[in-house]
């Protein structure tokens, strides 16, 4: 395979030819020359990447597969092939397959396809046994075989001794642990934000201090153990300044959020769309406007799009028995450009690669002559159509199918493989 990438700027800070315009040369997945300009030949694909931008391959770090055991909802290749076509040419998968992730060679059997995929799978380790929340699992092993860090995901840890011991032991090889911040014994049987929409739409509720507790254990708990922690999914005005202060002391926690929860918020839901059934819940307008600050600031570290794949007899029923999540690694980037319309070309590559690369010591090859093509191509200006027929998951539940967004992935290439979505 041979591309010529014509006249595309560099967005990503980590290559010396950052905010440079350049023509670059890839040759069976390597980059053999970067210029300003190179002549055009009948060897070379040609992508005229005028007014795009290109950065290191994107990073979504909480993302459910389905596959081991769950296939019905999602396999490797379907979400390899959905992620790459929205930029991200690496996906951290959740452990919370049949069976779960907690053994060595589940953790290696995720793994098994990165070779022939055009995205790399670094799977989570589960903190404990079968996700139960009862007994550490084998962390030390899992980490051996590659686990990229260690989560109970969608199962978030509950118990205070079992956290208190998987953070103090995650420390013996620089592990990081990431928690989505839910109290499940407070809103149990939530389905929304608890407040007065909620009320009106006659809903149970999931109240903000159900985050809001955990996180602050979950912060104290830090305090004293000295680890590293990531919160996932946070979703309310006092989680951010919450994460906020525990930074300004100096404590290793970082956080994400996802697209969903800066674009939308609990008057959304007026319609009963299942598709927008989240845990943590859409909040108030408050809150998605203090999150929309907080990704400004750089107190939000990461988007990641909480890919959460379902059976359609999952998420066509009554909004009470919906199950929670949505699709959305195809459409990440965008559903974030939405929110936040005026993010820079740099910024976009902070919060989709940089410093997830940074949290999770990812070894990315840079934009550089010698090393992996590696790299996403994306224009803020042009625009594209999501529909049913380009929807690369297995899955449908996705509130933005027939929706025209601004902003595009034009190329990913990666592993020796490419996506080009031609810009208009």
């Amino acid at each position: 395979m041979k591309i010529l990438l014509k006249q595309v700027l560099v967005a990503t800070t980590t290559s010396t030819y950052a905010n440079k315009i350049v023509d670059i040369a890839v040759v069976n997945g390597i980059i053999t020359m970067i210029n300003a300009t190179i002549p055009s030949s009948d060897d070379f694909q040609e992508i005229d990447c005028s007014n795009c931008y290109i950065t290191n391959g994107w990073v979504d770090i909480f993302c459910q597969i389905g596959e081991p055991g769950l296939e019905a909802k999602e396999t490797i290749e379907s979400i390899a092939n959905a992620a790459f076509e929205g930029g991200i040419t690496t996906l951290f998968a959740l452990p919370n397959t049949n069976p779960i992730i907690d053994n060595k060679s589940l953790v290696v059997f995720a793994q098994s396809h990165n070779k022939t995929l055009p995205v790399t799978i670094l799977p989570y380790g589960s903190i404990t046994k079968h996700t139960d929340g009862k007994q550490l699992a084998e962390m030390y092993d899992m980490h051996q075989a590659g686990a990229i860090a260690f989560s109970d995901g969608i199962l978030p840890l509950q118990t205070a001794g079992v956290m208190l011991k998987a953070l103090q032991y995650v420390k013996a090889f620089d592990g990081v642990l990431v928690q989505l911040p839910i109290n499940k014994s407070i809103g149990a049987k939530g389905v929304m934000n608890e407040g007065v929409v909620s009320v009106q739409l006659g809903l149970p509720g999931i109240p903000s201090i159900a985050e809001e507790l955990l996180l602050k254990r979950d912060i104290d708990l830090l305090n004293y153990t000295q680890s590293k922690l990531h919160i996932t999914g946070v979703s309310t005005k006092e989680s951010i300044e919450l994460i906020k202060n525990a930074k300004l002391k100096g404590l290793q926690i970082t956080c994400s959020c996802t697209p969903y929860h800066l674009l939308f918020c609990q008057d959304d839901l007026e319609q009963y769309d299942t598709n927008l059934k989240f845990n943590p819940p859409l909040r108030t307008k408050e809150d998605r406007q203090a999150l929309i600050k907080a990704v400004e600031e750089g107190v939000i570290d990461c988007i990641t799009s909480h890919h959460l794949p379902e059976i359609i007899d999952n998420k066509v029923c009554d909004f009470i028995e919906a199950a929670f999540g949505a699709i959305g690694v195809q459409t990440s980037f965008n559903t974030l450009l939405e929110a936040i319309p005026s993010l820079t070309a740099d910024k976009i590559s902070s919060l989709m690669v940089d410093n997830a690369a940074s949290i999770f010591k990812l070894n990315l090859p840079t934009i550089e002559v010698g090393n992996a093509c590696n790299v996403t191509i994306f224009s803020t200006t042009s625009s594209w159509q999501f529909t049913l027929k380009n929807n690369k998951s297995k899955a449908i539940n996705s509130p933005f199918f027939n929706k025209t967004f601004k902003g595009k992935v034009v190329a990913t290439l990666n592993n020796n493989q490419i996506f080009i979505n031609t810009p208009n």
